[in-house]
């Protein structure tokens, strides 16, 4: 059985980070990614690269990090008390778009690996990761799409793989004080060792390799549709649903404060603007209560199509 090997997982992240910067801002055609190189104190540091007030997105980021100490922090440790204490590797990329047409929805990734080590006992790793959409104006063509590519990416790993991990990716990314989904959904991962590392690490870079395929279609369907200030508002609204998860419930983000890693990338993936509103509800009818009757639920998207096809 093949060791787990950070130096590789590290050189293929830093690869994943430059195919989808280039990607993304080749599907912009306006700003391109600006970078920032930053170093940890305690160990480590990373690449932060942005794009800001482009044709399609208002703000992006796609960050790669690589941190390391003497003591995994709490968050890290939730799943695994029993690491409690050991030193860590943690390496990972991360990304997340915002574009500014209400039609093109926003859509948040990441690939993560971890290594916790003991002295005297064999070194614990794990992977996590994921991808999910969340459209204010929802298309079901796109969501049905967006799912396809995730169960693609999924298939060579085995049937159950998709619906476990879009099963997951469901019950993570919900907001419980508003009960209801941060948007449709997609795949999520974390403390994954099941698998021996090759083959784990294989899965991991299926994931990474296909988020393009799954959103870069989608944008560009989408990127034309005209737009008016009630859906801007609308969209600036729901972004807020954005802020709220990752600030109360994501565990990356509390994993990056609680290392210590450095703040501005960690909270990159926060809406250049967002709004709230008090007891806001939409109108009867109107394509703003589409999104809340019919996709801030688990569904399984691809199952309907195929029964309505």
């Amino acid at each position: 059985m093949a060791r787990a090997n950070l130096e590789t997982v590290k050189s293929y992240l830093l690869d994943l980070q430059d195919r989808l910067c280039a990607g993304l801002a080749g599907e912009d055609g306006g700003a391109g990614f600006r970078e920032e190189s930053w170093q940890r104190e305690a160990g480590g540091g990373g690449r932060s690269r942005v794009i800001e007030h482009g044709r399609v997105f208002e703000k992006g980021g796609v960050n790669f990090s690589h941190v390391y100490g003497d003591q995994l922090p709490p968050s890290a440790t939730a799943a695994r008390p029993q690491l409690a204490g050991r030193g860590f590797h943690a390496v990972g990329v991360s990304w997340v778009l915002h574009p500014e047409n209400p039609h093109v929805p926003t859509s948040h990734g990441n690939v993560r690996f971890f290594l916790a080590e003991k002295e005297g006992e064999a070194p614990v790793w794990w992977f996590g990761g994921g991808f999910d959409l969340t459209p204010y104006y929802p298309v079901r063509e796109d969501v049905v799409h967006w799912h396809r590519v995730a169960r693609d990416a999924c298939a060579p790993f085995g049937a159950e793989v998709y619906p476990r991990f879009k099963a997951w990716c469901d019950e993570y990314f919900y907001l419980k004080h508003r009960d209801e989904t941060r948007g449709v959904g997609g795949l999520f991962f974390d403390d994954f060792n099941e698998w021996d590392f090759d083959t784990s690490f294989a899965f991991q870079r299926a994931v990474g390799d296909a988020f393009l395929d799954a959103y870069l279609p989608i944008v560009r369907r989408r990127r034309d549709t005209p737009w008016s200030e009630r859906e801007r508002d609308f969209q600036l609204y729901r972004r807020g649903r954005y802020v709220e998860f990752n600030l109360v419930w994501d565990r990356g983000t509390l994993f990056g404060l609680q290392s210590g890693g450095r703040t501005e990338s960690i909270l990159m993936s926060m809406p250049p603007l967002a709004r709230w509103e008090y007891g806001w509800t939409p109108e009867p009818g109107s394509a703003e209560e589409v999104l809340y009757e019919e996709y801030l639920r688990p569904r399984d998207w691809l199952r309907e199509e195929e029964q309505d096809s």
